[in-house]
């Protein structure tokens, strides 16, 4: 009872105690949630129709297709440049698909399991004759070679290990072309709903006929709008503020962008530069005649082209490196030559030139044991039974295997950066081996039972060694280059100074407007994303630190001069203000030239005012008229010559895009045109669904979409 008592009498102490253990509890959570929300918010690379894209599930979209592009065209890797194409069209597809998807809900549209299946046994579709489920007989796709592919797999997982890694590889594909093909028909059917939504008549196709066949000539009178001098218009800002007001809508932007100022050097090799490298690739090229073996000559040289020591054709070499083999006796060694094209010296070394099959059909039987020895033993039994004329596909369905019969050619490995033992001692065989030749080769993780089929089309191949060095600027020339750079860089931290002192380091200021998050590079430059970075991330009037970038060639510093935000851009843009002003011009000039052809009535008064008079033959309603005299297309001169009767006058002078015009319709005639209501008809709905084509930009814009890939790649 005493503790209690002494409780009670600290108890508004214990409470203060207490609230503030629970307040720092609460915080604590607070703060454990707000870096919750925030590593999320990190993790985010755009956000569609409300929906955040995660990072995580973006690349592996571009993984996905990153992995179907080299399995489709035999490569091991992409260019930085094809990957940001890769990136971009994942990132408009899927945004594409969302957006179609969010609409097609709205009205219960669907592609249900049923038609997908319908689809595959029409093998009609495209997409499907890309797939290796394609009969050769029919040439067309055939879903019971789908249906034993996707049986197989099932068993391969658990039955074979060796083939399951290239099954698995088909596999993903397939469910890449299946979730396509879905979206691709659920596309289809939105735009077929639409398109039935859009309807023509017999009124429209007799107007549309009329407008494409009736034809005049005239005689016409052009005022150029540059016969008025621009000091005689006088304009003042309210006549710009009506103007822009009236043309606001064009100067909406959908989309941040900014306008920057930077100066970019590329360092350039120096004359001691070029005497180093070359003196270094003639020492080279006497070691390459000179050598026996010369891989490890090439390999030490860093040439730009590799050295396999397997024949191939012409195209695994450069074009300059080609047209030189023909040329040259094997053996010998070019001197060194530069080529200005691509900015390299270059040395050839001849080794051999055979003829040799483009084409090598060929099946395999893969040997393996729990030992080597027991591998090897193995394979000289399968060997001995094939000598003794077993059945080849009997024995390989024995181990497991189909011994399907595959085409290897000369491009699926020329090109190869490098080759391993194994591969080059199989692609020999391959290359040298006669028809129906069955030969037992041990690698080293077992044998392999090689039998070529057929051999096609002999072609000249070349083993040769190439040198091939980029004429590159040394550490020294670079580090002088640097540190100038970057004293500008630290005595110029505004863009005015930047401006202002660049010429005295021998430098240029560039500009760039509208430059957008969604672009890969700054100046076409690679590796500038973290200056495209700093763009976004910044303020106007900042300027950058010193990046490095290109391929380690470029220095660049930028400064932002403009963030042109969402929504409509001001008179105060001078881009728009100039274009308003060009507008507003041109209405004076109308003005003025109209003022001076008050009461004319006929070609020859106009002349008589100073008109440059043309006859203009097949004028059409349904086409823009181009005016030699003004250099302008002038559709509302084609209106208005419809709307005048043969023989007529204009009533009034028609403004145009470059002048005012007066005309006399001299004749008019139909083409000798027959008229086809259908076909008209047909034509009409077609431009209509022209017309309604960009749904999809306004699903976009209504879309609130936000990229910003650019702070991940």
């Amino acid at each position: 009872m005493a503790a209690l008592g002494k409780i009670r009498s600290k108890g508004a102490a214990l409470v203060v105690i207490i609230g503030l253990g629970l307040f720092a509890f609460i915080a604590e959570e607070a703060v454990r949630s707000c870096e919750s929300t925030r590593n999320d918010a990190r993790q985010q690379i755009g956000e569609v129709l409300g929906e955040k894209v995660n990072v995580q599930d973006f690349q592996k979209l571009v993984d996905e297709y990153t992995d179907v592009i080299k399995m489709t065209q035999n490569r091991d890797n992409l260019t930085d440049q094809e990957l940001n194409q890769v990136k971009d069209m994942v990132w408009n597809t899927y945004v594409q698909n969302k957006l179609l998807a969010n609409e097609a809900e709205k009205i219960g549209l669907t592609v249900t399991d049923e038609e997908m299946q319908n689809i595959l046994k029409e093998g009609k579709n495209p997409m499907l004759m890309q797939t290796p489920f394609v009969d050769q007989a029919t040439g067309r796709f055939n879903a019971e070679l789908l249906k034993k592919f996707l049986a197989d797999y099932k068993s391969v997982q658990k039955t074979n290990p060796q083939a399951a890694e290239q099954y698995t590889k088909m596999y993903n594909y397939w469910n890449f072309v299946e979730k396509n093909l879905r979206q691709q028909t659920l596309a289809q059917k939105y735009q077929t709903l639409l398109q039935k939504c859009i309807l023509s008549n017999p009124v429209s196709a007799q107007v549309a006929y009329y407008a494409e066949n009736e034809e005049s000539s005239i005689e016409l009178a052009s005022f150029p709008y540059s016969s008025v001098k621009d000091t005689d218009v006088k304009i003042d800002d309210k006549d710009l503020k009506a103007k822009y007001d009236e043309l606001k809508e064009r100067f909406k932007n959908y989309e941040e962008s900014r306008d920057i100022k930077y100066v970019m050097l590329q360092v350039q090799p120096t004359a001691n530069d070029r005497a180093a490298l070359l003196k270094t690739v003639k020492e080279q090229a006497a070691q390459l005649q000179a050598a026996a073996d010369p891989a490890e000559i090439v390999r030490k040289s860093n040439s730009l082209v590799s050295y396999m020591g397997l024949p191939v054709s012409k195209n695994a070499f450069p074009q300059d490196i080609a047209a030189k083999l023909d040329s040259m006796a094997v053996g010998t060694t070019t001197a060194v030559t530069e080529n200005k094209q691509d900015n390299t010296y270059n040395v050839i070394k001849l080794i051999s030139k055979t003829q040799l099959p483009d084409s090598v059909q060929y099946r395999t039987i893969q040997v393996g044991g729990a030992t080597p020895d027991e591998a090897v033993k193995r394979a000289d039994s399968i060997y001995t039974a094939l000598k003794a004329g077993a059945d080849f596909e009997a024995l390989a369905k024995k181990y497991g295997q189909t011994a399907e019969a595959n085409w290897l050619t000369t491009r699926d490995y020329e090109r190869a950066p490098s080759i391993d033992k194994d591969s080059k001692t199989y692609l020999e065989a391959l290359n040298t081996m006669g028809a129906n030749e069955i030969r037992n080769m041990q690698l080293t993780n077992g044998n392999l039972i090689i039998q070529v089929l057929d051999r096609k089309a002999m072609v000249n191949k070349y083993v040769a060694a190439v040198i091939k060095k980029t004429i590159d600027f040394s550490k020294d020339t670079y580090s002088a280059a640097y540190n100038k750079f970057s004293q500008f860089v630290s005595e110029n931290q505004t863009l005015d100074a930047m401006e202002k002192n660049a010429a005295k380091y021998g430098y240029k200021v560039e500009e760039r407007a509208d430059l957008r998050n969604s672009e890969h590079y700054i100046a076409n430059v690679p590796s500038t994303r973290d200056a495209l970075k700093w763009v976004f991330e910044s303020k106007e009037g900042n300027v950058s630190p010193l990046y490095e970038c290109g391929e380690n060639d470029r220095l660049l510093v930028v400064g932002l001069s403009k963030v042109n935000p969402i929504g409509y851009r001001t008179l105060s843009d001078k881009r728009v203000s100039d274009y308003v002003k060009e507008e507003v011009m041109k209405d004076k000039k109308a003005e003025a030239i109209i003022a001076k052809l008050k009461g004319v009535n006929s070609i020859d008064a106009a002349k008589a005012k100073g008109a440059k008079v043309s006859t203009v033959d097949q004028v059409t309603y349904a086409a823009p008229v181009f005016i030699t005299e003004t250099g302008a297309t002038e559709p509302i001169l084609s209106g208005a010559v419809s709307a005048t009767s043969a023989g007529k006058f204009c009533k009034t002078p028609v403004k145009g895009n470059a002048g005012v015009y007066m005309f006399k319709v001299n004749t008019r005639q139909n083409r000798p045109v027959k008229y086809d209501a259908k076909t008209y008809e047909f034509n009409e709905q077609q431009k209509l669904m022209r017309y309604v084509g960009g749904y999809m930009q306004d699903l976009f814009l209504k879309a609130n979409v936000v990229d910003n890939r650019y702070l991940f790649f």
